[in-house]
């Protein structure tokens, strides 16, 4: 398996497991009861986080390898996106599915758990936004989704560096 074969399966992955958390929530909060939501908001934090942190990560250090000596205005967009990616993971949708969970745990399903789930929704609606976008450019870069993209190494600088 090539590294971008690697790098292609690993966001495929994260973005999919995303898709579920979002997805699963929308079904569990319409159509079963707090016990199915609490089910479902510890199947998030365990598995689940331990499905998409490495995911994350692997998409993350293989396209920062893949990207290396490169240029365009895609592999531009790319590198610009993952930073946010990773601090709506990190700073927001980790902690907000690790207190959800222990909120529906032990039964709190008051005014600041809809309001936490709602910030949830939004961050990781953004995310998979954000991922769907890497992947469309990513298809774009290698040929796959159209011609392919006029990405090209990148040309040391004019002071040799």
């Amino acid at each position: 398996m090539t590294l971008k074969n690697v790098h292609f399966a690993a966001a495929l992955l994260a973005t999919l497991t995303i898709a579920l958390f979002f997805s699963s929530t929308v079904f569990v909060e319409a159509f079963g009861g707090h016990p199915a939501v609490a089910r479902v908001k510890s199947l998030i934090v365990m598995p689940g986080l331990f499905v998409l942190a490495p995911a994350i990560a692997l998409t993350g250090g293989t396209g920062f390898v893949l990207s290396r000596g490169w240029q365009g205005a895609l592999v531009a967009r790319k590198k610009r996106r993952m930073p946010v990616i990773a601090g709506n993971g990190l700073l927001i949708l980790v902690p907000a599915a690790i207190v959800l969970d222990r909120w529906a745990a032990v039964g709190v399903f008051d005014t600041s758990f809809y309001v936490l789930q709602a910030v949830e929704f939004i961050a990781g609606g953004t995310n998979l936004t954000l991922m769907g976008l890497n992947i469309r450019d990513g298809l774009r870069m290698s040929g796959r989704l159209g011609p392919r993209s006029p990405v090209q190494p990148a040309r040391p600088s004019a002071t040799g560096r």
